[in-house]
């Protein structure tokens, strides 16, 4: 059983105009079995992780709620790991955003209960044996046919389409990732405000510094000047992964 407690509870919950915040991510990896797998659909080359609720024969991906101490990013990191179990590669742009209405709120024709929800796709490259909500959760591995058929939500097979959508585009190209490490189906809309997203300030010589300091909870940030190439390197450790990112240097 982990040692570390899931966080439960709103009271660091993000709002935004009525809608309350969430970050998610769909977890997969690329199956190697075929030899000559590049000639192969991406869609059956590629597995992700769902996790299951109480009482319930479908599968959701990890997702919660955003909260006032951490980025949008680490939110995705945060649920990938409380409820999962996993870390790995988090690809920095979001899938989209959808917003959708919370299961206790279908049927009610007000703002409250609305949900605005980020996901992002994580490439897993490990798997703990034990994690916070393993007792209330289990993990599966499914193809993309499997999870179309077992997804819970209508927003969330939406996020899964434009999942399949960008690992065909990038099968060829693995740019833009960065290291990291209840609803009913109904109707969902899908767009990408990237003044939401998480930003960081541009720097200058005399800023280089190396060190340490903490920014959430289970989190730290370094910045170190590159090694190899005139470029500042921010990483972020948050719950046992990292994520970095290469900023060019101002004068």
């Amino acid at each position: 059983m982990s040692s570390v407690i899931a966080r439960t509870g709103r009271h660091r919950q993000r709002y935004e105009n009525n809608f309350r915040l969430v970050s998610g991510c769909i977890p997969y990896r690329i199956t190697e079995d075929d030899e000559d797998h590049h000639n192969g659909d991406i869609e059956n080359r590629i597995q992700v992780l769902m996790v299951s609720s109480p009482d319930r024969d479908d599968r959701v991906f990890p997702k919660g709620g955003w909260e006032d101490d951490e980025t949008v990013l680490e939110a995705a990191c945060r649920e990938a790991f409380e409820e999962a179990g996993v870390k790995g590669t988090l690809r920095e742009t979001p899938l989209g955003v959808w917003e959708f209405r919370s299961k206790s709120s279908q049927k009610i024709e007000s703002l409250e209960g609305g949900c605005r929800g980020y996901m992002f796709a994580l490439e897993v490259t490990e798997e703990l044996e034990s994690w916070p909500e393993q007792q209330n959760r289990d993990r599966k591995w499914l193809n993309i046919k499997e999870a179309f058929r077992l997804c819970r939500y209508e927003w969330m097979c939406r996020a899964l389409e434009e999942f399949v959508r960008v690992m065909e585009v990038s099968d060829d190209d693995e740019g833009g990732k960065i290291e990291i490490g209840g609803e009913e189906k109904g109707e969902a809309s899908a767009n990408v405000n990237v003044n939401a997203m998480p930003s960081v300030p541009a720097v200058t010589d005399h800023h280089v510094v190396a060190e340490c300091q903490i920014v959430s909870s289970n989190c730290c940030i370094e910045i170190k000047p590159s090694s190899t190439s005139q470029q500042l390197v921010i990483s972020v450790h948050c719950h046992g992964t990292w994520l970095s990112r290469g900023l060019p240097l101002s004068h």
